[in-house]
């Protein structure tokens, strides 16, 4: 997981609980500034404007193997501010959205590594960076629907029955052509709560 400044640490203290909890209820919630991460090969850093071709053509060539749902460029433009790539030699390797389910439960979706790209450990550098902002965000649980449980396990994830994630079904699942018989298992992982800086709930809660 990215490691958190020492001056937003600073300000977290400073702030203490009763405030940031005070902030939250007046609709902002807390998340770290915008950084660059940099390990092993390639770089992690939230998506821009320029990425948003980038994104929609590296989810649209995997949707092939079933393991996606499709994302029209239209959607992925309006909610940028929940992506974050990865980039090797000046181009977009891998992709991941941070989406809010409800102001407690946020969901992973469409971690994608290229496959000339799956080395080095960028798909957990992109979790990583995910389970970093959505526990700084405020989110008691960050889950996944997955045909690789396995690898989520690794990462402390639990997998858990589907009906334990109602806001999962109610945004998504009941309107699914393969609702009940997509195959996927639910996981889940219990975040801990760390606030820094305030920004619009809507950035996050689109």
């Amino acid at each position: 997981m990215s490691a958190v400044p020492a001056v937003l640490m600073r300000r977290n203290v400073h702030r203490g609980p009763d405030k940031a909890r005070a902030t939250a209820r007046r609709g902002t919630v807390v998340v770290p500034r915008h950084s660059s991460i940099r390990s092993g090969a390639g770089l992690v850093r939230p998506a821009t404007a320029a990425d948003v071709d980038a994104i929609h053509e590296l989810i649209t060539a995997n949707l092939a193997a079933g393991h996606l749902l499709p994302r029209r460029w239209e959607e992925i433009a309006a909610h940028l501010d929940r992506f974050i790539v990865a980039i090797v030699d000046g181009q977009v390797v891998a992709c991941a959205d941070l989406a809010p389910l409800s102001r407690a439960v946020a969901e992973v979706r469409s971690l994608i590594v290229a496959e000339n790209a799956r080395f080095g450990g960028i798909g957990r550098r992109l979790l990583n960076e995910l389970i970093a902002r959505a526990s700084v965000a405020g989110f008691e649980k960050l889950c996944a629907f997955t045909h690789s449980p396995a690898y989520f396990v690794q990462m402390g994830f639990s997998i858990v029955p589907h009906v334990w994630l109602p806001e999962k079904i109610a945004t998504d699942c009941s309107r699914c052509a393969q609702f009940r018989t997509c195959g996927q298992y639910a996981v889940v992982l219990p975040l801990g709560r760390a606030r820094y800086s305030d920004v619009p709930l809507a950035s996050l809660h689109g």
